[in-house]
Order: structure tokens, then C-alpha cells, then sequence
């Protein structure tokens, strides 16, 4: 009767009926088990209903009253959908606990599953999986959505060696890689945020493994850039940033979005960090025997006091 009664929600003449009707049959399979996956179905309409009308925190406070997770009759895309709903919903509400809560719910794992491979039977005493409705999208389009709300939530705590990591997974989708549209922004965004992440041995083994990527030929600018944080040489704050000003201002206008505010600001600590590492006083070194703490500075666009400090 509930799957019945589900079938004439977009038939009402308005949306109080819609709303009302909606609100009944969410009384009605409330606490019942066996209609579990249709109350699933119901909250996300109704949290549509209120995010339409700008109630973002009702939104999702609805979608938080279902822990789908625990529905074993629920196809694993439908359920993958719905926990990512909830994390949107979350972080349009700016409420990144949670959201990063409802994300550790998903493993990335779970993207990575054939689904070329037949569907098995289920055995004697096992649920049957419903098949998901028409409008879930697929596996490789929910990683998709997936890494690219992890970007927005990294991005609020600017952990840009997380981000790149995020777009880096985008990258390997093959719906992506196949379309230079769609491949070149997000090579793009993983070099620059390569650059901007502070430095560790996890950063450096990206910068190698992107820097042996054959497309990345194709925005020459972006090899060169990764190319001077591993080459033995002094990088100069004024010459680099005169050199792909114009390509981080690009940025603004290419998939994915700007840098963030912090960016440019945190591009020259990077190069400021690079420039005073143990790594690069050694390439001082090679250069000169002797020399000045102002020289040094004058070389690196650096003020005297940023030495002094160190």
C-alpha cells in the first residue's frame, strides 16, 4: 500500500497536498523494518522539499534521522547516494564534524567494485537487494560526487595536500581522462595544489609520479612549475610568481573553481619554506663559499628578518 501510495507524490494538484501526503506516508512506515528503504525514499523527498525552500539545517536534519548504512535490502548506489546527500546537506549548512562523520561512512574502496560482473543469487535467507530507482547515478559518477564534496570539505581547513589527493582520484576516472575538457582542469588543480602543500615524503612521491604523467606535455607551464621544487636551485619568489600569475588568476574561470582566498598568500610561504630548507642552503652552498645574510635575502626576495627568524 506504501509503494502504491509513493506512486501518486508527483501526481498532486500542489505542494501542501505533495507535502502532506509525503508527511502520512512517513507516519504510516514509520518503525516498520519492511518498508524501510520506501521511508528512505520519502525523507529524501521531503528534504528536497525544504532545501527548495531555502530550510538548508531541516534539510538535513531530516536526512539525518536515517542511518541507510544498516539497510541490507538497499542497493549499494541507492545507499551510496543517500549518504552523500546527507554530506552535502551538512556542508552547505557549514556543519564539517558531521560531515566528516557521514563521510567515513562511505569507504573509497566501495568505488573501485566491478560492476561488470554478474549479479549472484541471492542464498536461502539472504535479502534480496531492490533494484535502484532510474535517477541513482552510477558507481564511477558517485566517486565523482564523492571526492569532489571531500574537496570542499578539505578546502575549509585548506589541507591542500588532501585536496590534491582528492582531484588525483578524479583524474583516474576514465569518463575523465578520455576528455581533455575535463582532464586538463583537474591536472591543473593537482599541480597547484602539489605546490601549495607543505612538504613531506608523500608529497614528493606525487610530484614524481605526476611529473612522469605523458599529459602532462600538454600544459608544458605546469611541468616546469613542479620541476623547480625538485631541482637543485634556488627558486625567486618575484620571477615564479611573474611567471604563472596569469595562470593562477585562470584558475578562477576553470573547472573546480579558484584556489581559495589563502592561496596566494600560502603559494610564496611555500616557496619561502623551500628557499630556507636544509636542502636549498645546500644549493646556496654550491655557489658561493661565502655570503651575506642580505645578499641571500636580495636573492631570494626575502626581507633580512625572515633570516634573522630562522
Amino acid at each position: 500500500m506504501v509503494q502504491q501510495a509513493m506512486q501518486y507524490i508527483d501526481q498532486t494538484p500542489d505542494l501542501d497536498t505533495k507535502t502532506e501526503l509525503i508527511k502520512t506516508l512517513n507516519s504510516v512506515s514509520a518503525g516498520k523494518i519492511y518498508v524501510e528503504i520506501e521511508r528512505a525514499r520519502l525523507i529524501k523527498k521531503l528534504a528536497k522539499i525544504k532545501e527548495d525552500q531555502g530550510l538548508i539545517a531541516e534539510a538535513a536534519d531530516l536526512m539525518q534521522e536515517i542511518a541507510v548504512e544498516t539497510f541490507g535490502a538497499m542497493a549499494k548506489t541507492e545507499k551510496t547516494a543517500f549518504i552523500l546527500e546527507q554530506v552535502r546537506l551538512c556542508l552547505d549548512r557549514q556543519d564539517y564534524v558531521r560531515a566528516q562523520i557521514l563521510s567515513r561512512k562511505i569507504s573509497p574502496r566501495v568505488f573501485e567494485a566491478e560492476t561488470s560482473k554478474e549479479k549472484k543469487k541471492p542464498k536461502e535467507g539472504e535479502s534480496v537487494v531492490e533494484e535502484p530507482p532510474a535517477d541513482i547515478p552510477s558507481l564511477l559518477e558517485l566517486k565523482k560526487i564523492y571526492y569532489q564534496l571531500m574537496i570542499r570539505y578539505h578546502s575549509h581547513s585548506n589541507d591542500y595536500l588532501e585536496i590534491c589527493r582528492c582531484y588525483k582520484a578524479i583524474y583516474e576516472i576514465p569518463s575523465v581522462k578520455e576528455d581533455p575538457s575535463q582532464w586538463i582542469p583537474v591536472l591543473r588543480k593537482i599541480c597547484w595544489y602539489l605546490v601549495l602543500s607543505p612538504h613531506d615524503p608523500m608529497q614528493s612521491s606525487l610530484i614524481n609520479s605526476t611529473l612522469e604523467d605523458k599529459n602532462l606535455s600538454e600544459i608544458p607551464q605546469f611541468r616546469l612549475l613542479l620541476k623547480q621544487l625538485v631541482t637543485m636551485e634556488v627558486i625567486q619568489w618575484t620571477s615564479l610568481w611573474n611567471t604563472f600569475k596569469v595562470e593562477f588568476e585562470n584558475e578562477n574561470n576553470m573547472l573546480g573553481g579558484s584556489l581559495g582566498e589563502k592561496a596566494a598568500e600560502d603559494l610564496r610561504l611555500r616557496v619561502i619554506e623551500h628557499c630556507i630548507s636544509l636542502q636549498n642552503i645546500l644549493v646556496v652552498s654550491k655557489y658561493y663559499s661565502r655570503i651575506s645574510l642580505k645578499r641571500l635575502a636580495d636573492l631570494l626576495c626575502l626581507g633580512i628578518q625572515v633570516w634573522l627568524l630562522v
